[in-house]
């Protein structure tokens, strides 16, 4: 828990939001190929798509699936404005860039899943050797739209 020096606190974490160019080909990945459990669809436009993104035309469509342990993804294809980029190629080391990292049981599984369902790994699973993730198997997968997701393995006892 955090404590305030600005008279206010962070009470937790609720979902990451990724923007994505098809909303059923991410639900095919997250729900489908990974077998996280749907929670809801929305859609949203108007005056309070505009206010709450500060994006003017704002016309979204969005689902959430539920990851283990509580947190949430908000997949979010935006339908309008029209004039709004359909591709980003940011790359991890470009500014703006973010990661999810998920914690895996099998790595290598998670691989063959993404594999089998278009995706690719980004490079290979390597094992870190210091810090406090030391002895974990981790790699990134890049979505078709670029967003990058990390999988992280504990060591095996």
């Amino acid at each position: 828990m955090s404590t305030s020096t600005n008279g206010f606190r962070i009470l937790a974490a609720d979902h990451t939001g990724i923007t994505v160019s098809n909303l059923e080909r991410s639900l095919a990945f997250w729900r489908d190929a990974l077998g996280f459990e749907p929670s809801h669809t929305a859609h949203q436009s108007g005056e309070m798509a505009r206010e709450i993104t500060g994006v003017v035309g704002a016309e979204i469509k969005l689902a959430v699936v539920k990851v283990p342990g509580g947190h949430k993804i908000e997949l979010l294809e935006y339908l309008a404005p029209p004039e709004r980029k359909r591709h980003v190629d940011l790359r991890p080391c470009d500014v703006g860039s973010v990661h999810v990292a998920l914690i895996v049981d099998d790595l290598d599984a998670i691989l063959n899943a993404i594999n089998a369902a278009g995706w690719k790994a980004a490079g290979k699973p390597q094992t870190l050797q210091s810090g406090p993730n030391a002895g974990k198997r981790v790699v990134y997968v890049r979505d078709p739209d670029g967003t990058t997701i990390e999988f992280m393995q504990a060591p095996t006892p």
